[in-house]
């Protein structure tokens, strides 16, 4: 189930963004990367362990730089970083701490939102309706 729901809601978050204009912003998409990423630091503080709280802040920090770049530079690496936390969720993140606040549903909901909206975005630009505007960051046209 959460495979399936995670999927729909990647693609009509991109579907209303798209729709609503909220993409128009360039600051949007690094906007879901960085709360994307921040969900496994709450559920550290949810399970109470200080060891997952520190490896998920030093994880999220990666997704958060990733943002940073791709806002400052182009979208594009907000989209991989997307797609990256998905694999993260999918293959390493149960390797790479065990987090107890974090739900048992929570990794196949959460990758599929993270391949479904990257996949949704990439399909998007291919139609010319996300980036053909070139949104930019003030003083130079980026995308």
């Amino acid at each position: 189930m959460g495979y399936i729901v995670g999927s729909v809601l990647g693609l009509v978050t991109c579907a209303f963004a798209r729709a609503v204009g909220f993409d128009r912003d360039r600051a949007f998409y690094p906007t879901v990367l960085i709360v994307v990423a921040s969900y496994y630091v709450l559920f550290a503080v949810m399970g109470g362990s200080t060891r997952a709280l520190v490896i998920e802040l030093a994880i999220m920090g990666a997704f958060l730089a990733m943002a940073v770049a791709g806002f400052k530079g182009t979208l594009w690496l907000v989209v991989a970083g997307i797609a990256a936390h998905g694999v993260m969720d999918f293959f390493f993140h149960g390797r790479i701490v065990e987090n107890a606040g974090m739900p048992a549903w929570w990794p196949a909901f959460c990758g599929s939102f993270d391949i479904a909206m990257p996949a949704g975005l990439v399909w998007l630009a291919s139609t010319g309706r996300w980036l053909a505007n070139r949104p930019t960051v003030p003083g130079r046209t980026v995308g």
